[in-house]
């Protein structure tokens, strides 16, 4: 069953007792992606909840624009909240950077850090905007061609998840996009594990391999032969192993 953590921001329970397992889902996803693992973890005793991320599933979107560190403003208070002591922190692709926002700068919430298909660091710098692309946007900003022109070339050139957000979700894609958190990984206190899928085309494991070495001794990664980019529903069971051995750490 939903429940309010907030003003406008929804999360799953699963389990009894005491919380001790915290999950944040991906871009354009909801927390409904931890079901199988949360539901296991429920009958082995452990208590989580499952976030909608602001202007996903059930919660509201923000009201101002911003990326991972600006997420992590807007849920911390509730989840500080709802929390009876650290917890399991759980983020994949989009959500788990704003995990790991979350426990670099609020370690005393945070017991263990759990990653998977999260970009924390970009991979290479931006590709440039086609020429056309340009040329309609400077355009614009002239006021020599309408909202309506450049929005079909937006549509024409951006990624699918760009053309599918709109208003200030398309604004908080773009800021998230352009972010990398080499100083929130370098901080990081809390033991990390990292579990990855070998065919992630969207976050290879390169990534967790640079993030790993970034945060040095803290940190263990595990690789998933034959899964790709969402783990949480591809590969439930060695989620909720690696979960299962954070919790003991």
């Amino acid at each position: 069953m939903l429940r309010a953590l907030g003003p406008d921001l929804f999360a799953e329970t699963y389990g009894e007792g005491t919380l001790r397992v915290v999950w944040l889902h991906g871009w354009a996803r909801r927390g409904q992606d931890f079901a199988a693992a949360a539901t296991e973890l429920a009958h082995r005793g452990v208590r989580s909840i499952a976030l909608d991320l602001p202007g996903f599933g059930a919660s509201a979107p923000p009201a101002r624009a911003g990326g991972a560190r600006e997420y992590a403003e807007l849920v911390g208070p509730s989840l500080e909240t709802a929390l009876e002591g650290p917890v399991v922190l759980v983020g994949h692709s989009f959500g788990g950077t704003v995990a790991t926002v979350i426990a670099a700068h609020r370690p005393e919430l945070v017991r263990a850090l759990v990653l998977t298909g999260a970009p924390v660091l970009r991979t290479s710098s931006a590709a440039r905007a086609p020429l056309s692309y340009r040329v309609v946007r400077w355009a614009a900003r002239r006021g020599l061609v309408g909202e309506a022109r450049l929005e079909r070339a937006r549509q024409r050139h951006g990624s699918t998840d760009y053309r599918r957000a709109s208003g200030v979700m398309r604004e908080v894609l773009v800021a998230a996009v352009n972010e990398s958190y080499e100083d929130e990984l370098a901080r990081l206190s809390v033991p990390v594990r990292l579990v990855w899928g070998a065919q992630d085309s969207e976050i290879p494991v390169a990534v967790a391999e640079r993030a790993a070495g970034i945060v040095g001794a803290g940190a263990d990664l595990r690789v998933l032969a034959g899964v790709g980019h969402l783990v949480p529903t591809e590969a439930p069971g060695a989620l909720v192993e690696v979960v299962e051995g954070a919790l003991g750490s």
